[in-house]
């Protein structure tokens, strides 16, 4: 059981129950303990029981540069004393965040504008639809795409359901279920199959480039590569939902750091350092099929899209990439991060992998580095979690749940970061010697 003082967050959590199911208002919140937040700055955040924490969720990842920051913030408060939301026409932040995009981001020859990272990719499937005139895509199992019924399924499977039918949820449409094939991720050979055996019916493939949603499994040699060649000699369109990765690995996204190029792709969280705003972007052969184009066939729509928070938010966000060392920053504590907590599993001679890429990271409990999915089962899960929880107790916030990323914003001081290794090997030390006597005295 956790040692942390949570009797106020336990309340206000019992009082929300009465008025939300749950009491959370995103099903992966709810999570125990049951933390009510009311406070953050910088790399910190703070609970209704004053217990203060070095923050590496970053509501799973738009917090780049650090919450509540000064900058963004203030031209966020500075659009808001000129403009709101107008419902025609467009706005001159809604101009200059376009041209950042796509000055910035190679695939990107046009882009549109809408709230969450789950329209986006429903916006970027429907236009392959159309565009190629085919009704199926694939995805690959344990990437996550959003809450919609295109890509809903064969998120965190259970290990007996892996690559087999596993809706995300009930009330799912049974032709979406149907149009939507699973691949193994790293597997070009699996995805190559998938294609010829379903030959002119695929109008997409969508992929992490990373898929963080289950930690960071890195993509081999050529594999984001060969997705394009793929979907080049099959007719498909190539998506990147570039939502986690946009923006945080590299300012033109990891497309550019891997240097392959989609003919989409979705972004949102860290373009904004936690305002809310996502995009959809793409060649403009192809952008120019949304009806926002007079003629266009494939409909877009949205009453907040390119409201003036998100876009003012986005703007500075990207200014400060562009004018300060951002990337060079979390890329380095990253780096040292990774380094130092594989120096610690090697003293302890605890059995680990440190996956990671810049300023994420986590730390899987199995004796290899997996390569996709299913490969997950070889990490201890109640370790994991068990590790997480007693970090809470030290003041270091990583979600205490299984496979889930940890991310650095460059609000986070070589302090934080000292601080931060020092109470992961004594938690490992603690955790080391607690799970041996438990087994020691399950044998007994």
């Amino acid at each position: 059981m956790i040692q942390l003082k949570t009797e106020a967050s336990q309340a206000l959590y019992e009082e929300a129950n009465l008025y939300t199911p749950g009491g959370v208002h995103t099903s992966i919140r709810n999570v125990e303990p049951h933390l009510v937040f009311t406070r953050a700055e910088g790399a910190y955040i703070y609970d209704a029981d004053g217990n203060k924490y070095i923050d590496y969720q970053a509501a799973f990842g738009p917090y780049i540069l650090g919450h509540n920051h000064p900058y963004v913030n203030g031209k966020v408060m500075e659009a808001l004393q000129r403009t709101d939301l107008f419902g025609n026409g467009t706005t001159d932040l809604e101009i200059e965040l376009a041209k950042k995009i796509c000055k910035h981001v190679p695939s990107a020859e046009q882009v549109l504008f809408c709230n969450s990272g789950s329209e986006a990719t429903y916006h970027a499937i429907r236009l392959a639809r159309a565009v190629t005139g085919r009704p199926k895509l694939i995805k690959f199992q344990g990437c996550y795409h959003g809450w919609h019924d295109y890509v809903a399924r064969n998120m965190l499977s259970a290990w007996d359901m892996v690559g087999k039918r596993d809706p995300g949820s009930a009330g799912m449409l049974e032709e979406a279920l149907d149009n939507t094939l699973i691949c193994t991720y790293n597997d070009l050979a699996d995805v190559e199959q998938t294609l010829q055996r379903e030959e002119g019916s695929v109008a997409a493939i969508i992929v992490e480039p990373i898929p963080h949603n289950i930690g960071c499994i890195l993509p081999r040699e050529g594999f984001l590569a060969g997705l394009k060649k793929l979907c080049e000699a099959h007719g498909a369109l190539l998506i990147f939902d570039e939502v986690i990765t946009g923006f945080r690995h590299d300012i033109g996204g990891f497309q550019k750091v891997a240097g392959v190029t989609p003919d989409l792709t979705t972004m949102g969280k860290a373009m904004a350092n936690g305002f809310p705003i996502a995009a959809v972007a793409g060649k403009r052969k192809y952008m120019e099929r949304f009806n926002t184009k007079p003629g266009g066939d494939v409909w877009f729509a949205g009453t907040y899209n390119g409201h003036a928070v998100g876009t003012a938010a986005a703007i500075a966000t990207i200014e400060l990439m562009e004018q300060e060392p951002v990337h060079e920053t979390i890329f380095r504590l990253g780096d040292h991060v990774r380094s130092e907590i594989r120096g610690i599993l090697d003293r302890l001679g605890i059995q680990g992998v440190v996956s990671g890429f810049g300023s994420v990271w986590t730390t899987y409990f199995m004796d290899f580095e997996p390569k996709h999915y299913a490969e997950l089962q070889h990490n201890d899960a109640e370790f994991y979690v068990a590790y997480r929880k007693k970090l809470m107790e030290k003041g270091i916030f990583k979600l205490p749940m299984n496979l889930k990323r940890n991310h650095i914003s460059y609000s986070h001081t070589q302090a934080d970061i000292d601080y931060t290794l020092e109470m992961i090997e004594t938690v490992l030390k603690e955790l080391k010697s607690s799970y041996k006597q438990g087994t020691e005295a399950g044998k007994a």
